[in-house]
């Protein structure tokens, strides 16, 4: 019997906000296959999903290589039949003043945040374009992109190749947007703040060695930037892009969401 679930697929899903999409999109009743370039890390994931009662695969992928995009499409079309959701959440990041930074700095970031992204969706598209439009709704599929609070606020210090990488994402979801309506197919980004992860726990630490301050400081700095007076979590963003693949959304495309607690508007 055909699964009658919607179908997701998460990158960079083995922890962080990627852990908390994944989670959040099964608990919304979606079938999803939970991707990580640790494979361990996306079985651990996915063995949450099922022990709460989802339907989760988990499938190693490094985003750079665009045959092992393929392969978890593959993979998803062979288990499921289709694949109705793509969020591109993988990303990494790194620290330095802008004179310091290398030609391996703006690779590593730009690669993943940015060649990834553009490549995954790639992928993901050719797959959706040439499946039904979903029986419960007027689209072929989504792309949701996880950019970044510095994609639109350029200011963010020490963090230059960063903050192009994700600038990128936005411009390409808008570009992709544009182009995929005609297939039926939107495109769509979050955009975090600072986010309680062990991402930004090393961001602490990063940035408190430049400033020549605590961690603890820098923290505070974080807090003191977002008008909600906290650091936000992995499911702030989760509950946003659940949203975004929802039916509710059908009629949204080519945004870049702010979920950061008001520490950018715009």
């Amino acid at each position: 019997m055909a699964n009658k679930k919607r179908i997701a697929a998460v990158t960079g899903a083995g922890q962080g906000i990627g852990r908390s999409i994944a989670i959040a999109l099964a608990n919304a009743g979606m079938s999803v296959a939970v991707s990580d370039i640790d494979e361990s890390l996306a079985g651990k994931v996915a063995d949450e999903i099922i022990a709460l009662g989802g339907d989760a695969l988990p499938l190693q992928l490094d985003v750079t290589r665009k045959v092992d995009a393929q392969a978890v499409v593959d993979a998803i079309v062979s288990r499921w039949g289709r694949l109705d959701i793509w969020c591109n959440n993988a990303g990494v990041s790194s620290m330095n003043r802008f004179f310091d930074l290398s030609e391996k700095d703006w690779d590593f970031n730009m690669d993943i945040n940015a060649k990834g992204t553009f490549l995954c969706s790639q992928v993901a598209a050719m797959r959706m374009s040439a499946q039904d439009i979903s029986p419960d709704n007027t689209l072929r599929g989504k792309i949701i992109n996880t950019a970044s609070m510095a994609g639109k606020r350029g200011n963010a210090p020490f963090l230059a190749h960063y903050v192009a990488s994700k600038f990128a994402v936005i411009g390409l979801t808008q570009a992709l947007a544009g182009e995929l309506a005609e297939r039926a197919i939107t495109v769509n980004a979050v955009c975090p703040g600072y986010v309680n992860t062990t991402m930004q726990e090393r961001e602490l630490t990063w940035e408190a060695s430049l400033r020549g301050m605590e961690s603890d400081e820098v923290k505070r700095l974080y807090v003191d930037d977002t008008p909600l007076a906290r650091l936000q979590t992995p499911e702030d963003v989760a509950g946003a892009v659940v949203f975004l693949a929802s039916p509710s959304a059908d009629f949204i495309t080519g945004e870049a969401i702010n979920v950061n607690g008001g520490a950018w508007m715009d």
